[in-house]
Order: structure tokens, then sequence, then C-alpha cells
């Protein structure tokens, strides 16, 4: 943390002490608040936060523990350094004990008080970034905590909960963005199965040609490049789950191979004939329709029928808005701490523009959004400058007459102007540019392919 952002509150009751020590931590370039009686500091800290607090042990009203004790009350994450000129082994056990940070002996050296403060900041981050991982844990894995106010949302977290108890396989179905990946990570997390491994796999990032091998292994020499035997994932998550993202491009032979292990849970690796056996539960996701694939023959119908067992649909944002502010509020605290300048929260306008954009990307794209914002926000609350200009002002695809195009067609427009945007900025990257669009590789290669995109 640069020290500029660092507030530090000093309280000593000697004001030559006060004054020097408050003096040197200023040139240092820290944000310092002086105080010479127990109750200012008290008071201070009741007011402000401080990621620093040092205090004197001996005071004419108190002593520093005074001041440790009423930081502990009011759950503060100030980290406390102690000062003292009667230094004793037994008061610095005491500190530690009771939740200081250091304690420091006068006369008070410069150097040994910086690092303390150093010390103390980067223990104070750590604290913090574990703070944050607990807090996305939970966010994933309790069903308490999942953001949802809209009915249809609520029907499919229910769906979620029960079908998490059993042993079904599940299909989860909606449109990329929409979370699925959490909602397999939530179903496995609270099944029968939890603490066992949960395997991820997104179809759409590999060709088929590897796919399979991915999936079940394979042995030596089973294909040009298989230098050594490989173990499949099926495999690797025996015991627990196998979660199958975009399975609506498996190709036909894999669609047989899967149809086989959700039958009997057997297969054999790539190039071999010896046949492994697993115990796993299969969660698959697809932002595809795969009745409308089963009837175009894309989707074989058995398989189809196997894996559609327990089907979950998650509704796309768009139709969801009532739960557009409670998730901006959630993602602008979970990056808050990226921000340059401390950011508290968001103003009614660029709500109001939040809740009137159409989020084709769905959840990742307001997450992604909002990180942006909160990064670039200059104020204590995002402004409607601080969202991207498509959001605040969306281009009206017209015609050279001033006649509206046709929907299809407007659609088809928007959609290539910001794929092409996309690639602009992130230096004609697909991967990058595929996250930051909310969807697969894939679609973005069939989608520049469909709009003549080459080269940017």
């Amino acid at each position: 943390m640069p020290a500029e952002q660092t507030a530090v509150l000093v309280l000593d009751d000697d004001p030559i002490v006060l004054r020097s020590l408050s003096e040197f931590l200023r040139v240092e370039g820290y944000r310092v608040s002086p105080c010479q009686t127990l109750a200012e500091a008290m008071e201070l800290l009741e007011k402000d936060q401080f990621h620093v607090a040092l205090t004197d042990v001996r005071l004419p009203e108190g002593s520093g523990f005074d001041l440790l004790e009423h930081a502990k009350a009011l759950s503060l994450s100030t980290a406390m350094i102690m000062l003292t000129g009667y230094g004793s082994i037994e008061d610095a056990v005491r500190a530690i004990k009771m939740g200081a940070f250091d304690y420091v002996t006068k006369p008070i050296a410069d150097g040994e008080v910086k690092l303390s403060i150093e010390r103390a900041l980067q223990q104070r981050e750590l604290l913090e970034e574990n703070r944050r991982l607990r807090q996305q844990l939970n966010m994933t894995f309790h069903f308490e905590n999942f953001i949802c106010r809209d009915p249809k949302m609520k029907r499919a977290l229910d769906m979620i909960r029960v079908v998490a108890g059993t042993d079904a396989t599940v299909l989860i179905t909606g449109e990329s963005g929409t979370g699925k990946t959490l909602a397999a990570r939530a179903i496995h997390a609270n099944s029968p199965r939890t603490g066992k491994p949960f395997i991820e796999v997104s179809c759409g990032t590999l060709p088929d040609t590897l796919l399979e091998s991915e999936l079940f292994g394979h042995v030596k020499g089973a294909f040009s490049g298989a230098i050594v035997n490989k173990t499949g994932k099926f495999q690797a998550a025996d015991e627990g789950t196998i979660f199958l993202d975009e399975i609506s491009i498996a190709s036909p032979s894999l669609q047989m191979k899967l149809l086989r292990v959700l039958e009997d849970f057997k297969f054999e690796p790539v190039g071999s004939n010896d046949t492994h056996e697993v115990n796993v539960r299969l969660i698959l996701a697809t932002n595809q329709d795969l009745s409308e694939l089963v009837r175009q023959r894309n989707f074989r119908e058995d398989l189809y029928y196997r894996i559609n067992v327990m089907n979950i649909e998650l509704p796309p944002l768009r139709t969801r808005p009532q739960d557009i502010p409670p998730l901006a509020h959630h993602f602008i605290e979970k990056y808050r701490h990226e921000a340059i300048h401390s950011v508290k929260g968001i103003s009614d306008e660029a709500m109001r523009v939040l809740a009137d954009y159409e989020w084709p990307g769905n959840v990742r794209e307001l997450e992604n959004v909002l990180q942006r914002a909160v990064v670039l926000c200059r104020t204590p609350y995002i402004l409607p400058e601080d969202l991207p200009t498509n959001l605040a002002s969306p281009v009206e695809p017209v015609l050279p007459d001033g006649k509206t195009l046709a929907l299809k067609e407007a659609m088809r427009r928007w959609e290539r102007h910001l794929i092409l945007e996309g690639l602009k900025a992130n230096g004609g990257n697909r991967k990058e540019t595929a996250k930051c669009l909310g969807i697969n590789r894939t679609t973005l290669y069939n989608k520049m392919r469909e709009y003549g995109i080459t080269e940017i």
C-alpha cells in the first residue's frame, strides 16, 4: 500500500516525542493524526479508519492497553504498535497476547518505527486477503449467500439445493455468464461427495482430437505427440464430481463414449483396450437448446435423455432486473481493494445505467464492468462516466435514409460492433476478448467467421 494512502494514529502524552514522531512519519508520506490524550485517541478511532496506531504504554489517564482494548471492542483491523520508555518482558508479552502487532522501546529509532509500520501493513494486507478469500468461498458454496431476489432465480436455487443431496446427473442450462460453473461447484460442495475431487472440463476450449484424450486419457503412441501415458479427467475425478461445460459441442464419437460412461461408468483410454471403471457424478452445462440440436440430429437423442435427468435453468440477467443492485454492491465490495482511491459505492445515476442495460454477457459481464469501474473511479461513488460508453449511450444502428433497421439485422450489426471493439481493446487477443464478452473462444471464432472479421 502506498504511504500516502496509509492512515497512522500516534498517541503520546509527551508533546516533544509526539511532534517529532509525527513529523518523521509525515516526511515518510503517511497521513498522521497526532493525539496527546487517551480520550482523544479513542474518539478518533470511533470516527475514522486507521491502518496503524502507535501508542505510548504509560499515559496520565490510563495506558496504551486501554486503547488496544478499545480497538478490539470496536472490531477494528488497526494494527497496534506499543511504545514505551519502561520496557519490560512482562509488558511486551502482555501486549502481544492482547493482540498488539509490535512493541518498540524508547528512545525511538526512526528506522525501527518505519520497519515496524511496514511489517504491520504487510500483515494487515495478508489478513485482508485471507478475509476476502474466505468471503469468496462462502459466496461460492453456501446457498444462503447466493445473491438473488428474482423468483425465477430463487426457484433455480431451490432446485440446486435439492439435487445437491442426491447423486443424480444434472444438466445446467443458461446463457453464457449466468453462473453455470458457480452452480456446479455449489452442487458438489453441498453433496455427499464434498471433499472429493471436483474436476472441471470446458469442452469448447479443446479440439475434438484432444478432448477425448483429456477426458479418458491415452496410452503412449496412441497418436502423434502421445509420448507418455496420460490419466484422463474421468479417472482423476473418481469418487468425486466431473463437470463438463459446453457439452453441446461434443463430437458424435465423444457423445457415444459419454453415453457408455453414464450407463456403466466404464471407458477405455485412447489407443488402449484396457477398460477402466470409475465412480463419478456428472454435472453438465450448455448455453444451447439441446432439444433443438436433437431435432437437427446434431446431438444424440439417447444421450440427451440420459443427461437430462435433473435440469436446472439459470435465467439471464436481463430478465431479473431486481438482482442487479445487490449484485452490483457485491462486486464493488469484492474489488474495492483494487481501487486507487477509496470507493464507497455507486451513484443512483450509474445504477440506473446498469438497470437499463440488456447485459448480453449476463452476471459475468456485470462483474467485469464493475471491476473496471472500481479501478477507474476517482470519486467515492462510481459515476456514469466510470462505466463503459456502450452502457450509457448505445449506438442505434440506422439505414442511410434514417429508417431504423429490422431488429434481427440491428442486433447482428451491434454484435459485430461489440466483437470488433473487444478485439481492439485486447490487442487482437482472442482468449481475452472472449473472456470480456462472456463467451467461449469457439463461439468467438464462429462469430468472427460469420461476420467476416479476420485480423485486427
